[in-house]
């Protein structure tokens, strides 16, 4: 199976779905990432919070794939914001990892009180040719204004919780306004939503499962969605999206899906202090 591709604004290339490994740890967050690695997948999103990218990095090496056919993502923890303390993040992530780079690192979160020096600290890294890209998490509206304020670069990712019953309004048309990549964390609602009528119906249709008729959604979108599973098949499962399209109609059916069903936290509660 192959993966498609975009193209962040610093022209660097990723690809449009990978693997989250979040709630992944020893030797299920390595046989998970191998195995992904087989079946095609070639972006792997991590983070110090996540206390598994010692294991992403032995997964990788074994994976026999080269380092730069592969993608890695990771972020800078809640508790390491601030200039000093996030550049001795990264290094510790990149010792975890084992790697000499990694391809994008995060703002995990809008840390109240942090958020200028730590972004100030990843445009180092990323001058510095350390990182090939940067960009944020967790950034509606009010936090990329902010930003943009300061920064000397936009980001060049925003990853949000996102799926069709979670459509932040207008965070979409904003990050493709600035020429941000939007990705998808959460984008299955950790199948709470998988007997939805309209996703049945379209399931139906397609002959595709609930969750591929999701996948497909964010990718139709412009987005790029990181599920997580752990499970060869679901693992396969989620990489078959791109041998079919949704009709313009049933892109609509699905905008139309928004209810605000959260899973994870929201992000607007850390808009208190810059």
């Amino acid at each position: 199976m192959k993966n498609a591709k975009t193209t962040l604004s610093n022209g660097t290339e990723i690809p449009m779905i990978g693997l989250g490994v979040y709630d992944m740890y020893n030797e299920e967050a390595e046989t998970a990432v191998r195995t992904a690695i087989d079946l095609g997948y070639r972006l792997i999103d991590t983070a110090s919070l996540y206390r598994n990218e010692k294991e992403i990095g032995n997964a990788v090496r074994q994976s026999g794939v080269p380092r730069q056919e592969i993608f890695i993502t990771t972020k800078v923890g809640n508790n390491d914001h601030g200039y000093d303390q996030t550049l001795k993040a990264y290094d510790l992530s990149l010792s975890l990892l084992g790697m000499e780079y990694v391809d994008l690192y995060l703002v995990h979160w809008p840390i109240p009180g942090k958020r200028r020096d730590t972004w100030m600290a990843l445009e180092r890294l990323y001058t510095d040719k350390r990182v090939r890209a940067i960009g944020v998490a967790n950034y509606y509206a009010p936090f990329l204004d902010e930003l943009a304020g300061y920064g000397h670069f936009a980001p060049m990712v925003n990853q949000v919780e996102f799926s069709p019953f979670l459509q932040p309004a207008g965070l979409l048309d904003r990050c493709k306004k600035d020429n941000i990549l939007l990705q998808a964390y959460t984008p299955l609602i950790r199948g709470r939503k998988m007997d939805d009528p309209r996703l049945q119906l379209l399931s139906a249709k397609y002959g595709k499962t609930p969750a591929q008729v999701i996948l497909r959604w964010d990718i139709q979108n412009g987005v790029c969605p990181i599920p997580k599973s752990v499970t060869r098949a679901r693992l396969e499962e989620n990489f078959s999206v791109f041998d079919f399209e949704l009709s313009d109609e049933d892109m609509m059916l699905l905008d139309g899906c928004d209810e605000g069903l959260r899973i994870c936290e929201d992000p607007m509660d850390y808009l208190t202090a810059k």
